[in-house]
């Protein structure tokens, strides 16, 4: 196993941080090194700026228009332009059904879909998650009921993240209540546009609107937008939900951020505290931990060898790395991570406290946001369960 960078991959390297420093808007990275609230515009933008570079769909295989990367060409520019203060990636259209498409959909489908993905033009959301169908996602209930060359969907999905912004969404259906539940579930295409859907905000506690209820009723989708075969979709969503794990994991986000938790605990006088800068230590020592088993994965796939079905193992522990960096930065920040007032953050201004720093404000926000990283895209209860069993035996 063999851990470091060739010359050529150090070249790489080089040439994405160049790119990356002269296209990156500074007003965006700005707001992601600290924590600001990004808007679509923002998200939107910079996924555009990939998209003409052609990097927007930087996983994908020449054929399908992307640039061809190795596993190790991937993780780097991953690494370069988190460190750079670079949005993450919306990972539902590039990231997600994107691989979905190419590996079960037509020919007919993915000239139709692949090029408006790539280019960062078309919004898609993931409609997978139900009231009661969580982890449990053999449970779905939203039906899909063929007549003639169209499917009329009717039901409910949740907490659909950025829904509000959605032109397309992949949805996981049931066509079937034969056999074993995921015997009948089905892989849709959707218009969001579509007469009969309705998108509802879910308010969070700090006011923010990041995730969606979003209902069907009697919504017409013509037939051509299935993918692959009628009752097949499980085989389809486990393909999408290794690379959702995957993503989860995050740990070149996880290591910008724990330089930011460093720059807050040293300006709010915490750095010297010895049993805090214990604290910091540990979460530093599990990042490198997550970095190695990611590098781990890489020099495996890059040699041809079998690597273990660490998916769900990755998720564990960048939700939970997650977690502790946004905690330890509340904590740093003390009371003064408490004021957030949205509107007046939005205008530049958060009060005045005297002695506090106004870039703390969204701290404790944050910290209750991460509470759900160890629940979606599967929660660690039920992913330890699956490691237990697929890779313990």
């Amino acid at each position: 196993m063999d851990l470091s960078f060739t010359p050529e991959e150090q070249k790489f390297r080089e040439e994405v941080r160049a790119w990356v420093k002269d296209n990156l808007p500074q007003e965006i990275s700005h707001k992601v090194h600290n924590a600001l609230e990004l808007t679509r515009d923002d998200l939107q933008g910079w996924a555009k700026i990939l998209g003409k570079k052609g990097w927007l769909g930087y996983g994908w295989p020449t054929e399908f228009g992307g640039p061809g990367w190795t596993a190790i060409q991937r993780h780097l520019f991953e690494e370069e332009t988190a460190l750079a203060g670079a949005p993450r990636i919306v990972p539902f259209g590039p990231v997600m059904v994107a691989p979905v498409i190419m590996a079960f959909g037509n020919a007919e489908q993915q000239k139709r879909f692949l090029p408006g993905i790539a280019s960062g033009e078309v919004w898609w959301s993931q409609g997978y998650s139900e009231p009661g169908s969580g982890s449990d996602l053999a449970s779905v209930k939203t039906k899909a009921e063929r007549k003639g060359d169209k499917y009329i969907v009717n039901g409910q999905k949740t907490w659909t993240t950025l829904g509000q912004y959605g032109d397309w969404m992949f949805n996981l259906v049931r066509t079937s209540n034969e056999g074993k539940p995921q015997t009948g579930i089905s892989f849709l295409l959707l218009d969001m546009k579509s007469p009969g859907v309705t998108v509802r905000p879910i308010k969070l506690l700090d006011g923010g609107h990041e995730v969606n209820e979003v209902f069907f009723d009697n919504v017409e989708v013509p037939a051509e937008n299935l993918i692959g075969e009628e009752n097949k979709g499980w085989t389809y969503a486990k393909h999408l939900l290794s690379h959702e794990r995957t993503n989860i994991a995050d740990v070149n986000r996880a290591k910008r951020e724990l330089e930011r938790l460093k720059r807050i605990a040293k300006s709010e006088g915490v750095y010297d505290d010895m049993r805090f800068r214990d604290e910091i230590a540990k979460l530093e020592v599990d990042i490198v931990a997550l970095e190695m088993m990611v590098l781990r994965v890489l020099s495996a796939a890059t040699s041809g060898k079998n690597s273990l079905d660490v998916a769900g193992l990755l998720k564990i522990r960048g939700s939970e790395i997650q977690q502790r960096y946004s905690e330890l930065m509340m904590l740093a920040g003390g009371p003064y991570s408490l004021p957030l007032i949205r509107e007046a953050m939005e205008a530049g201004w958060q009060g005045n406290f005297p002695g506090g720093n106004p870039a703390l404000a969204p701290l404790a926000s944050t910290f209750f946001n991460m509470r759900k990283t160890t629940i979606y895209g599967g929660s660690n209860e039920v992913q330890r369960n699956i490691v237990a069993q697929t890779v313990l035996g």
